[in-house]
């Protein structure tokens, strides 16, 4: 029962991608887009299939961040005014935080573990 009222919730929240993966700083870094509720909808910057109002969720090294997107030109970035995200290169995106100076993470792409999100395990031999 739980089960099927998760799912039902899931399901039910529009404009959520599946998480990407990432490597960022040598720690695993998951990103996911959502679409979110948007107020103006006459804003014309919608690249990337985002609109303001959009936000993405990012969990990386025990945290987990809401940023944001920005109306800036251009592919999507989001941001807090601390930390930033864009990813003009989709595998090897811009991470960064304002601590004082700006602190640059250096990240790209990891392939999906197989059987990932299905129950499966790799066996080991």
């Amino acid at each position: 029962m739980a089960l099927a009222l998760f799912l039902a919730v899931f399901l039910a929240v529009p404009g959520v991608q599946a998480a990407e993966q990432f490597s960022c700083a040598g720690d695993p870094l998951s990103a996911e887009v959502f679409q979110g509720a948007v107020d103006a909808a006459g804003i014309p910057n919608s690249n990337g299939g985002t609109v303001p109002g959009a936000f993405i969720v990012i969990r990386w090294r025990g945290i987990s961040l809401q940023l944001p997107r920005t109306n800036n030109a251009g592919p999507p970035s989001y941001t807090d005014g601390r930390w930033w995200w864009q990813a003009l290169d989709p595998d090897r995106p811009e991470f960064s935080q304002r601590r004082g100076e700006v602190e640059h993470y250096s990240c790209e792409r990891t392939p999906q573990a197989i059987g990932a999100g299905t129950g499966e395990h790799a066996e080991n031999g």
